[in-house]
């Protein structure tokens, strides 16, 4: 099965509110699994004042995946009722060759499918990136602390190949893309290695979640963006953005950098964009941001996608 043909514009293209700023667990020891509607819908209240008409209920709030089918039917009736549709879920740190929880995260990654046609979403990303470690959660950005790292083995590689070729194919099957996320020291962690596994994984499906964001924050040299994103460009699917100012000092080899909303970083997106559309780009985005109030900036970004984004129907994918 494939996607119906989607044609968009910049006042209709999906543009969804991350809900990273919103931990799953919460003061007490309770989690947002086990909330009441009512409890959910005084968050999703910010979502709809920040003037968000789109939601990717990322996991690492709540698994949708993971609740019985009656809160799950409970949790879209909510989302109607507040006029927020989901184009996407994206799921995070839930890697399918983690060393210990591989298998679990492998069936989990089934159930996020299923969950996608059920709730509607045409577009699933996910990450080869595990667990923070203690060192970077106890520092002010994770991403300046080196966290774990995909092997550098072929066996394992291949290993991740066969398993988010799994995925890819059940997505495939009902009509959903699924989008690998770029991130540091994992099989995505360049953008060279994000094009070799995703042609390995050989799905028409089966793409990359451009996130640049995720290797030009890093305190360490990284391909410059552009270079990066004419690479993956042809391969661009569901797409996380966010954006972050960079300053290199040669002389001491001091790089530091700090969040920034997307006009106003390193990455260009109006180019970023416009790039992938000429390659065919039709996916949804999702605003991320860190630090501050991050969804407030983020839907600063929106309107910002908005302003670059097409004005009359976009690329028919």
């Amino acid at each position: 099965m494939t996607a119906e043909p989607r044609r968009w514009n910049r006042e209709t293209w999906p543009i969804a509110a991350a809900m990273i700023q919103y931990p799953n667990a919460l003061p007490g020891g309770r989690s947002v699994q086990d909330q009441s509607v009512e409890e959910w819908a005084e968050t999703l209240a910010d979502v709809v004042d920040a003037g968000f008409t789109e939601l990717d209920p990322t996991d690492s709030w709540i698994r949708l995946a993971d609740l019985s089918p009656a809160r799950l039917d409970a949790f879209v009736a909510l989302t109607q009722s507040l006029d927020l549709t989901m184009p996407a879920i994206s799921t995070a740190r839930r890697s399918v060759i983690d060393a210990k929880h591989g298998d679990n995260y492998l069936a989990y990654g089934h159930r996020v499918i299923d969950t996608a046609k059920a709730i509607g979403a045409g577009s699933v990303s996910f990450g080869l990136f595990e667990a923070l470690t203690d060192a970077q959660k106890k520092v002010l950005w994770f991403w300046t602390v080196d966290g774990a790292k995909n092997p550098d083995d072929t066996a394992t590689w291949s290993k991740a190949v066969t398993r988010i070729r799994e995925l890819g194919r059940h997505a495939e099957e009902l009509g959903i893309e699924l989008a690998l996320e770029m991130y540091e020291d994992t099989y995505l962690g360049t953008a060279e290695s994000s094009v070799r596994f995703v042609e390995d994984v050989g799905l028409a499906n089966v793409g990359i979640n451009a996130d640049l964001g995720n290797l030009i924050r890093l305190h360490r040299p990284v391909e410059h963006w552009q270079e990066m994103m004419a690479k993956v460009a042809p391969y661009a699917k569901y797409w996380h953005v966010k954006n972050y100012t960079r300053t290199e000092d040669p002389a001491s080899g001091v790089i530091v950098t700090h969040p920034a909303p997307l006009e106003s970083g390193i990455i260009n997106y109006r180019a970023a964009i416009r790039l992938a559309i000429a390659h065919g780009f039709s996916s949804p985005f999702l605003c991320e941001h860190y630090g501050g109030d991050g969804l407030s900036v983020s839907a600063a970004n929106r309107d910002y996608l908005r302003r670059i984004l097409p004005r009359d129907q976009g690329q028919t994918s």
